[in-house]
């Protein structure tokens, strides 16, 4: 991204209710006085149409729903992205069960959200997640950790952190934090410092970590023993 005044983001909007595309819409394009303006460039009821869709305006950012006729959000996923590689599909629904949420994820949805979710954290999660940040409702971050738990099932020795990774304690702290399915906001209130802080300390430990995102992180922490909710 090259941060110049004239980029914009361009979102396809996809769920099968006319009411809920038109809210987007609206909220959404008032956000153009932002550093990162957005910029609704089509909408679709289905998924049919959302692939159709992508594949003709090759957008940056698809809000899709998961339940929906004629082709669900899940099997949409990857057919937006086989049509529109640069794309990343972020599933705005109202079903946060294991059962959608893992599918979805791993037919390559860079964000997971609740509808909700506030409308301004909703236009900070496509800002994050056209920079490339994997954004994932708290609730849907500690189901996803649940499962890889579940299917990992470390053994009781490996639940100390290795010693070289090098994290400070703060980076600790933040990690701990990431690993509850905070966000930035709430970590920084919760640490008392500032997001931009928080933000450095993220990209710190995933640069000590060999890690590309915080879901990663995340999965790393929760295999580690890493927990906020220590008693």
């Amino acid at each position: 991204m090259d941060g110049k005044a004239s980029e914009k983001i361009r979102v396809l909007i996809v769920d099968d209710h006319a009411m809920v595309r038109q809210g987007l819409r609206t909220f959404l394009e008032l956000q153009d006085t932002a550093a990162l303006p957005i910029e609704v460039v089509g909408e679709a009821a289905n998924g049919l149409e959302a692939v159709k869709a992508a594949h003709a305006i090759q957008p940056d950012i698809v809000l899709l729903d998961l339940v929906m006729p004629e082709m669900d959000g899940i099997q949409a996923t990857s057919r937006i992205l086989e049509a529109s590689p640069r794309t990343r599909v972020v599933i705005l629904t109202s079903f946060g069960e294991e059962d959608k949420v893992m599918p979805a994820i791993r037919a390559g949805a860079q964000g997971y959200l609740l509808k909700d979710i506030p409308p301004d954290e909703l236009v900070q999660a496509v800002r994050e997640v056209y920079q490339g940040r994997v954004q994932l409702h708290p609730e849907i971050a500690r189901k996803l950790m649940a499962a890889v738990a579940a299917e990992q099932d470390p053994p009781a020795n490996q639940a100390a952190v290795p010693s070289e990774n090098g994290l400070t304690e703060r980076e600790r702290e933040v990690l701990q934090l990431i690993a509850d399915g905070r966000n930035n906001r709430e970590i920084a209130e919760t640490l008392v410092i500032s997001e931009k802080t928080v933000k450095t300390h993220v990209s710190s430990i995933l640069g000590k970590l060999h890690l590309d995102d915080r879901t990663q992180a995340a999965i790393y922490a929760l295999r580690h023993g890493f927990s906020s909710n220590k008693t």
